[in-house]
């Protein structure tokens, strides 16, 4: 028989010989990985058939600000993914409150079984229909996920039984007997309530693929630390540090000017609770400081913001009024010596004690006098007001101590700076929390870092990195002091990022009457960011199609009930922060927005007061919430279309490389 030469495939032709050899270490590192022609092979049919998926779901929420039970409803439903499945598996097939009880049992599982097995007269019968419901629903939620990622997902103890339910038809022919079976033998062995739990658990997970928190998880509300817990279990999430996660972030380094303002702010919503109860922080020497200091002294203009419901006895009201006044001077004090020695910030109108005429009780300021609203002042030479006294320096000392070694807060701040940054660019969409810093002309404004001026996305990219040297060099015999400064900077700084606004008029608001002193005037990106050639530009600068691309943004809540939209820019800059905060419901008129975006396109939500856990449980109280569609695509998105199956393109054309070694013998298979 005659010798008949191989014919080369499409794949041994696409690559020469000469590329091949230029990533030869590569490939023989990926050979390690896929030792055979026909494991390359199968994964190149895996990653092809991957990228026709449709895209998955991402879920974006910010300004929690502490608000843990309505951050859990709404990260439980999805805002509304779950109930929205629920309809497209049943459509009229099941009455309403039928499908109000199955969302309610998805989102809390325990707490709802408890009820209904209370309630039923049959409960076998309730378990075997509810979990064919159950599987129903998460068939519909597991559909556009591979099997292999569902197999990641699935809880252990039941992936075997979840797997077999999921891809067996009950009414498949021969199949029926051995898809009932094993439901009965799930409700016969006593393990259907933990079935139950953990597939409804799982269908949570499926809904939502990846969760974008766009700043501000701290403040305010009175659990933050459990939203953080939270998060730490999630399955795929990130976030873009706020202006009060950043303080947090500090107040873990060891910043005493930042530690000095986070107890502050925590005494003046009456939230001190968090750092004591949910850190363990103690505030004892700081409460002990302040009434042998104030003891006499009313504090008035110190007076906390009470949250409705909250009934603080007077003598808590008092002592929360001496310990706020207390650290609000010491932070002062603090502030004075990050500002003498960064002359680039431009802050020295923040340093204010110097211009009290201490014996008849005025300021001047601007050339302007006013009278101070509180002139007790033991703690302040007037020639030398900004020193810390002796007792001061011992409060501020023993709270870094404690911010420091606090292993919950060391845990939490490493999932920030692990999972975080000052934006993202994800998907074609701009995450950032505040702003990008501008001129009243639109231009980027700029800002001295070392010998360089920097502005734009090479201004925020320092920020990331100085935020993280704070951090990570805070045991070091010396740490970056210039790194703190900055940290500080982040939070209150005329131009940083994620504050955006030219001052932060604290000492005002405590002592002086006249509001115009008052005033922080916001920078100009909060005017600019309603014209679309504004977004167009900065979109461009963080290298995104400016054409398709949204700017996400937090921060500043909308006030909905004064006619503001969330939709700027003719829909190119979205800002979602609603009033997740009680804080902040007054304000917006809602409880918060959040965004969704799937495959077919983006959807804004809008979210109505958030009554309680227990009536959501006991009553199926769901939040109500006002669905608007503000992209649908003309076609359906699919990972091919993410940022997700640009990576996973390019694993294919690295495998194919890999093929194409093979096959012209240059690397051999390990068989």
């Amino acid at each position: 028989m005659a010798h008949m030469k191989k014919k080369e495939t499409s794949i041994g032709k696409k690559y020469t010989s000469r590329q091949i050899e230029k990533e030869i270490k590569y490939l023989n590192l990926l050979a390690d990985k896929f030792p055979t022609v026909q494991s390359a092979s199968s994964e190149i049919i895996n990653l092809e058939a991957i990228l026709n998926l449709p895209k998955g779901t991402e879920h974006f929420l910010s300004d929690i600000h502490g608000e843990y039970d309505i951050f859990s409803h709404v990260l439980r439903n999805g805002s509304g993914v779950v109930r929205q499945k629920i309809e497209d598996v049943f459509k009229n097939t099941l009455r309403k409150f039928i499908k109000d009880e199955l969302a309610t049992l998805i989102y809390y599982p325990e707490q709802k079984l408890a009820l209904i097995e209370k309630r039923e007269t049959d409960i076998e019968e309730w378990y075997a229909v509810t979990l064919q419901r159950l599987i129903d629903v998460t068939r519909a939620t597991a559909s556009k996920y591979s099997r292999s990622k569902v197999r990641k997902l699935l809880p252990p103890d039941f992936a075997y039984i979840i797997e077999e339910l999921l891809h067996e038809s009950p009414n498949a022919q021969d199949k029926e007997k051995y898809y009932s079976g094993i439901i009965d033998t799930i409700i016969r062995i006593e393990r259907a309530r933990e079935f139950i739990v953990a597939i409804c658990n799982l269908i949570q997970t499926l809904s939502v693929e990846r969760l974008h928190i766009v700043g501000d998880i701290f403040d305010r509300g009175p659990s933050p630390e459990k939203v953080m817990d939270k998060l730490l279990d999630y399955h795929a999430c990130d976030v873009q540090w706020g202006n009060h996660d950043v303080i947090w972030m500090g107040a873990a380094a060891g910043i005493k000017a930042v530690i000095a303002n986070l107890v502050r702010i925590s005494a003046r919503y009456m939230n001190l609770s968090t750092i004591e109860d949910g850190y363990g922080i103690s505030l004892l020497p700081l409460a002990t400081f302040a009434m042998d200091t104030y003891k006499d002294d009313p504090c008035e203009m110190f007076k906390p913001k009470v949250a409705e419901g909250s009934e603080p006895s007077a003598k808590e009201i008092s002592m929360i009024r001496k310990m706020q006044k207390a650290i609000s001077i010491i932070q002062f004090k603090l502030e004075a010596e990050v500002i003498r020695r960064n002359p680039q910030f431009e802050m020295d109108d923040r340093n204010l004690l110097h211009c009290i005429d201490f014996e008849k009780g005025t300021i001047t300021i601007d050339g302007k006098k006013h009278e101070l609203l509180d002139k007790y002042f033991p703690t302040s030479d007037p020639n030398n007001p900004y020193k810390l006294s002796a007792e001061e320096n011992e409060v501020i000392d023993r709270l870094r101590t404690s911010f420091m070694n606090s292993e919950r807060l060391k845990k939490h701040v490493k999932f920030l700076y692990a999972k975080g940054g000052m934006y993202l660019r994800y998907n074609n969409n701009l995450l950032l929390h505040g702003c990008m810093p501008m001129n009243d002309d639109g231009s980027f404004s700029d800002m001295k870092m070392g010998n360089k001026m920097l502005s734009g996305k090479e201004l925020i990219d320092q920020f990331d990195v100085l935020a993280r040297k704070a951090f990570f060099t805070r045991n070091d015999k010396k740490p970056d002091l210039s790194a703190q400064d900055h940290m500080w900077y982040l939070w209150c700084g005329p131009e940083s990022p994620l504050f955006g606004k030219k001052k932060m008029a604290t000492f005002e608001r405590y002592f002086i009457a006249d509001k115009l002193t008052h005033k922080e005037d916001k920078n100009a990106y909060f005017i600019l960011n309603d014209n679309e050639d504004v977004c167009k530009t900065i979109l461009n600068e963080f290298e995104l199609e400016a054409e398709t691309a949204h700017i996400v943004n937090g921060h500043v809540p909308v006030k909905v009930n004064k006619g503001e939209s969330p939709i700027k820019a003719n829909g190119k800059l979205l800002v979602i922060d609603g009033g997740m905060s009680a804080a902040y419901q007054k304000v917006t008129g809602i409880s918060g927005y959040t965004l969704i975006y799937n495959s077919y396109g983006l959807i804004l939500v809008a979210h109505e007061a958030f009554e309680s856990r227990q009536r959501a449980i006991e009553h199926e109280t769901d939040i109500l919430s006002n669905v608007t569609f503000l992209e649908q695509n003309a076609r359906r998105k699919t990972v091919a279309d993410t940022d997700n199956g640009k990576a996973l393109h390019q694993n294919i054309i690295d495998l194919e490389m890999l093929l194409a070694a093979y096959r012209k013998g240059l690397i051999k298979e390990k068989r």
